[in-house]
This record gives structure tokens, C-alpha cells and sequence, in this order.
């Protein structure tokens, strides 16, 4: 299978877009503040390759490094949507919260942080000890479920 371009969906700087059908439309959320990882956007649209619109109340986040950086695909499941976020404060990826969207329409927008928060953190051992920040959970079967995570040990650096 070879790749071919077909269309540029948003013009700008957009961090871990997170795109997710809902209600026959298509939605993402996009983190706009690369530096402070503190600003998430909300755009849909009726056509996958667009055009997206802007969702009125965006930028949903504003300001908030605990909960702006999306944190892996949507999940949508028996009438349940789960928004996950990156929490990088203190630090980068340091763990994965998540939020059930309880409103979502072309002019509303209201989410709930779910009470078991942090789902995802950080071990202080091993493959993951100093950073947990992605998640995608997938239904296999149908009381099992998988999830790919990933996380990071060590510090980033350059060498020779």
C-alpha cells in the first residue's frame, strides 16, 4: 500500500491530535501551546477531510498543564466518552487522567474528571519510572479490553 496526501485538515501548530467520530460527525481536540502544554482546542466537522470549524467555546483548556495535552484516542463506548490528558505538571508525561465528556454538541461542551484519576502514572521503577502520558484502549471481546500505553525511563540527552 503506498501513502498519498489527500487533504491539510487545520493550518497551525497542533500537539497530539486526538480525532474521534461521535454523533455523525468528526471530532478532534488539538494542544496549541507546544511550549506550555496548557491550551486545548476543539474543532469538528461533518466530512473527515473537513472543512473543520471551530467549536464556539474553544479553546476548551486554557492555561492548564494538568489537562490540556491529549492523552490518547477518545474512547466512545456504550454511550460513554473519555477524553485522556497528559498531566505534564510538574514534568512532561508525568501521568494520564481522564475526563467523561458529558456534553458534546456543535454548541455545548461540559466534561467531569472521573473520580479514579490518575489512571496512568508514573512507577519510580523500570521501563515507565519517570513517565506514564498515553493510552489507547481497545475492546477485544466483549468483557475484554487491552490497552497500549507507554511511558519513559531515564532523561533525555545527546551523546557520542
Amino acid at each position: 500500500t503506498k501513502w498519498s496526501f489527500v487533504a491539510t485538515l487545520l493550518y497551525g501548530n497542533y500537539v497530539d491530535p486526538s480525532i474521534f467520530r461521535y454523533d455523525g460527525r468528526w471530532w478532534m481536540f488539538g494542544e496549541t501551546d507546544p511550549k506550555g502544554n496548557d491550551t486545548l482546542r476543539l474543532y469538528y466537522a461533518d466530512d473527515l477531510i473537513g472543512p473543520w470549524i471551530e467549536h464556539p467555546e474553544s479553546p476548551i483548556i486554557e492555561g492548564d498543564a494538568n489537562i490540556a495535552r491529549p492523552g490518547g484516542r477518545v474512547l466512545v463506548f456504550d454511550g460513554l466518552i473519555v477524553r485522556y490528558t497528559q498531566d505534564d505538571d510538574p514534568t512532561y508525561g508525568n501521568q494520564v487522567r481522564a475526563f467523561e465528556i458529558t456534553e458534546l454538541t456543535t454548541l455545548s461542551y461540559e466534561e467531569k474528571e472521573v473520580p479514579e484519576n490518575p489512571i496512568l502514572k508514573t512507577s519510580g521503577t523500570g521501563w515507565n519510572s519517570d513517565g506514564m502520558h498515553h493510552i489507547d484502549a481497545h475492546q477485544i471481546d466483549e468483557n475484554k479490553w487491552i490497552a497500549c500505553v507507554d511511558g519513559y525511563k531515564g532523561s533525555f540527552g545527546f551523546g557520542f
